[in-house]
């Protein structure tokens, strides 16, 4: 299976932020969505960070609650992973547990097309061990 087909049943919208966003607006988007992080583009398109929960909680440990008036383009992670649609999401799981990412950015031709989290990984996963479970259990009780 691949990426694709994740984004396929999430949808492909992708909260973004400028980079002179204040990291107080971040929270209450990562609040108001319910979200864990966001990228951090100046056109919507390209990608300069990603800014996530984590981040902002190391930003508050360094500098205390004046960490809230930072803006985003002084805290978000500029080292980031990304994978394109054709990704396979055995690999996707490989690359996130390497790199102990929880959201990667869809890239095609460098342009962002989806963000997929360790969350939606874990949905897919978790569906299709149910379908094999199913699946096996059949073949048991009715084997013709």
């Amino acid at each position: 299976m691949q990426v694709s087909i994740l984004l396929q049943a999430k949808g492909s919208e992708v909260v973004t932020v400028r980079p002179d966003c204040p990291i107080a607006e971040v929270l209450d988007i990562l609040v108001g969505r319910r979200i864990g992080a966001v990228v951090v583009s100046g056109n919507e398109r390209t990608i300069d960070g990603v800014v996530s929960e984590r981040d902002v909680v190391q930003a508050m440990a360094a500098g205390g609650a004046d960490a809230l008036g930072a803006l985003v383009g002084e805290v978000m992670s500029t080292d980031f992973v990304t994978c394109e649609p054709d990704t396979t999401v055995e690999r996707l799981m490989s690359v996130m547990t390497e790199s102990r990412s929880r959201h990667v950015p869809v890239l095609v031709n460098g342009e962002l097309v989806g963000l997929v989290s360790i969350g939606d990984v874990v949905k897919h996963r978790v569906a299709t061990l149910e379908h094999e479970a199913q699946a096996l259990q059949d073949y048991i009780t009715h084997p013709y």
